[in-house]
């Protein structure tokens, strides 16, 4: 039985914000990023990378565009200390990018990790220290004071061996369980830091506030991070940072309403690889911004190729539902949506629209790299005509008349239920072929005669349904009606054509064309037929042929 008496709010509101974040409606430009994926994300795999993929995925992160990127922990382990050693002395960080190592205030620590970034281009020192209620008390068992200490000494540790070091070096701090902490004690702890430090416009030191924890809903994290942003000291020499966890499945929130708030930059990973349920995703919150007509300054036009890669290199796989990323994100497979999609995508053509805006899709699939016909149209049982006629014509050239594509829908779901599974677009072709197209059976015309009189004389060999043929001769206003009347007195049936459409399948003078036809019967009944060849008539023909053999 579940116990809710063992829990209690172990969140703190800010004691005074003006809530200026609530009024902004939209994110007006991107924050720096920092991709934590080779140290926060690789430190939560079952099986952490090799060296060789970590330098794979650290190639990635750069083409992506991420010009801050936390290569590890390099005093915690040898496997850390060598990645970072074998980027620096092989030369693979670009001028442009700057590359994190994380430490704990403590000594030894601190100065292992100077070592390792020797030879940089550049290079944050990202220093840290718990500073929550939780961990005061049941970890450290320190006092305010000590552990406000604790980050001071390791400030003026790092600015001390920043001296005696050559290199290009930034610092961060992080009150570690940030949404943990009295937000006036975490603001006492960062000054302390901040007055140690003393960062300059020129030379500005980065605060990161993490929800190393989610204990709140989002508007709090907001809440505190407004609060923090109006008093830090050194305001316009701090990079305000976070840093968010996915326990309560807020990460993307947090992380939005804290850039609304004032934070200036956001640390992350693709996919939302981390510790527990995970970091946020840096993925969603990109092209979140990129949907809203802002450029999120990273590049995921090829979300395919990121997707396998990270799948290789970190063995996790990418949820299927994944914002943006995921296989079926874009599919469509209830009727109804089908049809709004297949109607937007047509109205969009027709007016020449540059903007998107497609019923259920809110973003273009092909701006990061997916495709229409594989991603957006998915077939099976609960899908309708306008997906199916959708599909068929964007990947096959087939035009189905309204009435027949409902028909259509009714063949396709059919298979789908009885066969239970979705329906891969060959397959919606093949019930296309084997329901409608040129069927020969158990009706077929041979050796048509035309004749140019007072309209159109034909003379046909017919071949009924026991195998006998006849030779028959009819007049018609035009080839097709004139064979239409050749078939009604060879088989004594009586039926008239209530709809008939054409159209070419390719371009160019030896193109096949199209033609489809609707037969009504004297008992009402309505059967379809489809026809195709590089003469027009004869394509008409075999239309009107299959849809007889459709009785």
């Amino acid at each position: 039985m579940m116990d809710v008496s063992k829990y209690q709010i172990g969140y703190f509101n800010p004691p005074k914000t003006e809530y200026r974040w609530v009024k902004k409606d939209h994110i007006e430009k991107a924050p720096a990023w920092c991709s934590v994926d080779l140290r926060d994300g690789n430190q939560s795999l079952v099986v952490p990378m090799s060296l060789e993929e970590k330098l794979e995925f650290f190639k990635l992160l750069v083409k992506i565009g991420f010009k801050e990127i936390e290569v590890g922990f390099p005093a915690a382990s040898e496997t850390e200390y060598e990645f970072l050693r074998t980027l620096i002395e092989k030369n693979m960080i670009p001028e442009d990018v700057t590359v994190q190592v994380l430490t704990q205030c403590r000594d030894h620590i601190i100065r292992k990790t100077f070592e390792a970034v020797q030879g940089a281009p550049s290079a944050v020192i990202h220093f840290y220290n718990s500073t929550s209620v939780a961990q005061r008390e049941q970890v450290f068992k320190k006092s305010r004071e000590e552990i406000k200490k604790i980050a001071t000494d390791g400030a003026e540790l790092v600015k001390q061996l920043a001296a005696e070091y050559p290199g290009n070096f930034r610092f961060e701090y992080s009150p570690e369980s940030f949404t943990g902490t009295e937000p006036e004690y975490a603001l006492e702890v960062c000054n302390a830091v901040l007055d140690i430090m003393q960062p300059t416009p020129e030379k500005p030191m980065i605060i990161n506030l993490p929800v190393t924890v989610s204990m709140s809903m989002s508007h709090i994290y907001a809440n505190q991070i407004e609060y923090m942003s109006d008093n830090l000291k050194y305001r316009d020499s701090v990079v305000l940072s976070v840093h968010p966890h996915n326990d309560r499945g807020c990460g993307v929130a947090d992380t939005e309403l804290a850039v609304l708030a004032g934070a200036d930059r956001v640390e992350g990973t693709l996919f939302g690889n981390g510790e527990r349920t995970g970091n946020v995703d840096l993925i969603t919150l990109a092209l979140n911004m990129y949907t809203h007509g802002v450029d999120p300054k990273l590049d995921f036009s090829d979300m395919p190729a990121i997707v396998d890669l990270y799948e290789r290199v970190t063995r996790m796989h990418v949820y299927e539902r994944t914002p943006y990323a995921g296989q079926l994100v874009f599919a469509a497979f209830s009727g109804s949506h089908q049809d709004a999609i297949a109607k937007g995508m047509i109205w969009r053509k027709e007016h020449g629209l540059h903007q998107w805006n497609v019923p259920y899709i809110p973003i273009d699939p092909t701006d990061i790299g997916r495709t229409y016909d594989a991603d957006v149209i998915r077939i099976n049982s609960q899908s309708g005509k306008g997906g199916i006629g959708f599909l068929l014509e964007q990947k096959f050239g087939f035009v189905l008349p309204p009435k027949m594509r409902e028909h259509f829908g009714y063949a396709v779901k059919a298979v789908s239920d009885h066969a239970h599974k979705e329906l891969q677009p060959m397959e919606v072709l093949d019930v296309f072929r084997s329901t409608y197209l040129n069927k020969t059976s158990p009706i077929e015309v041979k050796n048509m005669h035309f004749v140019q009189t007072d309209g159109i004389a034909v003379t046909v060999t017919v071949q009924t349904a026991d195998g006998s043929q006849m030779e028959v001769s009819a007049r018609g206003n035009g080839r097709l009606d004139a064979v239409c009347n050749a078939v009604r007195i060879a088989t004594g049936e009586n039926f008239t054509i209530m709809n008939y459409s054409e159209h070419s399948l390719e371009h160019g003078s030896t193109s096949e064309a199209a033609a489809y036809v609707g037969l009504q019967w004297g008992d009402g009944n309505v059967t379809w037929g489809a026809g195709t060849d590089t003469d027009i008539i004869r394509a008409g023909i075999k239309a009107m042929i299959s849809a007889v053999n459709n009785k």
